[in-house]
């Protein structure tokens, strides 16, 4: 609770930051004029100082920079450039982000472009197959089960560097065509730990022989060919349908994707991508606007080929809305889930959510509103990924014979830990058998709901904090799930 209080004023400071900083080139406007409009550049600029369970504390900044021009196309943008460069405290995780996107560089065509590069020393690989896959809280980052044997059992590494360029062309009245080219650069292996100093002043590393991504390369899950990553060259293409009124948080319309992704490199793989969003102005006319509901129906599943290791997190889009588009889990696709959680070769899901506008206001020449959106996100799992191999991988014999009693003496020292210490003992009241597949859960459905706070400037520059819980159960949970970012989900 002491995390999620944090976060939120976090995000209101962050936020009234965002407002002090916009700035924009729109003093020849009549102030006469009540329309809403605005021409010329304007901006908006944040701190990265926000928090989520998998990541820990996020340091750096990022923002939006538009220029509309006479204000004709308003509230779309001729051009847009978002960036960010960011570090995370807990994972060391470090992003680096620069993309454009405009309908009008290229006439009658939308480009989409971007460069992405990510560090994660600490990445978290929760396994294969999502439900089925047992997740135990006390295998994750634990620095505290004795002298030389600290634990991440989730633990790896992994850099990625991404360059991507989309373009989509008129067909008809609202009915693009689309293609692009996506290159990836995967480097994947043991945890980058920087180490903690223990009793002897000397520095003490996690044990790194003991982790799941080690275990699966040992048991033929993870290939020795791509266990430490490799290349991607994606190809994709396909038509959307787009009726929206406004791009950046709609009140009414339809956008809809379906295309073929494929990589021809290294791994070929062909998948299919379907994405169908709906926003329902609700008529019920309050001053700063009507609530919206929307939803989205998205499904994606390899038909051919087998995607990599290195590449089974990702998520096709034709138009980036957020830095990484990755995982089934965190803020891109099943909010209440830890960071891509589930990892399958095929996937369906819904998010369904209520957007309400409780004030707008002007402010330093800009134009805020404030929202609220309850939301209920669920999926489950559509084609499992290498199950025949996985039906053979039930237990780790290394978490058997592990030495937890440092940790128990650890919990036991303070008071302030006892709900951890019970949660542990409950969890492991029997002899712990190493339990770590179960095929049976393949195909439940996950579901979750939350609620998110929305502060906008000028109907583009969208300040987003969620927050969700997911009632599948433990196993699949990340209690708190705080995600604080930019723009609605979809």
């Amino acid at each position: 609770m002491k995390k999620f209080v944090t976060s939120f004023f976090v995000f209101l400071a962050g936020a009234s930051m965002l407002m002090l900083s916009a700035q924009e080139n729109d003093a020849q406007e009549p102030q006469e004029k009540e329309k809403e409009v605005k021409k010329g550049w304007t901006f908006g600029l944040l701190p990265t100082a926000t928090w989520s369970t998998d990541n820990g504390f996020q340091a750096g900044a990022f923002g939006d920079v538009y220029y509309y021009g006479d204000g004709s196309t308003y509230p779309d943008p001729l051009h847009k450039i978002s960036w960010e460069a960011s570090y995370f405290t807990h994972s060391h995780r470090m992003r680096f982000y620069l993309a454009y996107d405009s309908k009008y560089l290229i006439p009658n065509m939308r480009l989409n472009a971007s460069v992405t590069y990510m560090n994660d020393p600490l990445y978290t690989f929760w396994g294969f197959n999502g439900p089925a896959a047992i997740q135990d809280y006390d295998l994750w980052s634990n620095r505290n089960t004795g002298a030389g044997n600290h634990l991440n059992y989730y633990g790896m590494r992994r850099d990625m560097l991404r360059i991507l360029a989309n373009v989509q062309g008129r067909i008809t009245d609202h009915l693009n065509w689309a293609a692009g080219v996506n290159f990836w650069r995967w480097t994947m292996g043991d945890m980058r730990d920087n180490g903690v100093k223990g009793a002897d002043g000397n520095k003490e590393y996690y044990n790194t022989n003991l982790t799941l991504y080690n275990r699966y390369i040992a048991l033929g899950a993870i290939t020795e060919a791509e266990k430490n990553g490799g290349l991607a060259l994606e190809m994709n293409a396909g038509v959307v349908f787009d009726t929206r009124d406004i791009e950046a948080a709609p009140n009414r319309g339809i956008w809809a994707e379906a295309y073929l992704n494929g990589n021809v490199l290294q791994h070929q793989y062909l998948k299919a991508c379907v994405y169908f969003r709906h926003y329902i102005d609700i008529p019920i006319h309050i001053p700063a606007g009507d609530p919206v509901f929307a939803y989205r129906l998205a499904w994606q599943q390899t038909l051919l080929g087998e995607t990599p290791f290195y590449m089974i997190q990702n998520v096709p889009l034709l138009v980036q809305r957020n830095m990484i588009s990755e995982g089934f889990g965190s803020s891109n696709t099943i909010r209440g889930l830890r960071e891509n959680r589930i990892l399958s070769e095929g996937f369906a899901w819904v998010n369904t959510e209520l957007r309400v506008k409780l004030v707008n206001f002007k402010l330093f020449r800009q134009y805020f509103y404030i929202a609220l959106n309850p939301f209920f996100d669920a999926g489950i799992i559509t084609k499992g990924y290498r199950t025949d191999i996985m039906q053979g991988i039930v237990k780790d014999p290394g978490l058997v014979s592990f030495d937890y009693s440092k940790y128990i003496d650890y919990l036991k020292a303070d008071p302030k830990r006892a709900k951890t210490l019970d949660r542990f003992e409950k969890a492991h009241s029997a002899e712990y058998d190493g339990t770590i597949y179960d095929a049976s859960n393949l195909h439940k459905i996950v579901y979750s709901g939350g609620i998110g706070l929305k502060i906008a400037m000028n109907q583009n520059f969208i300040v987003s904090a969620e927050f969700a819980h997911c009632f599948y159960g433990p196993n699949m949970a990340a209690d708190p799930w705080i995600g604080i970012g930019m723009n609605y989900q979809f």
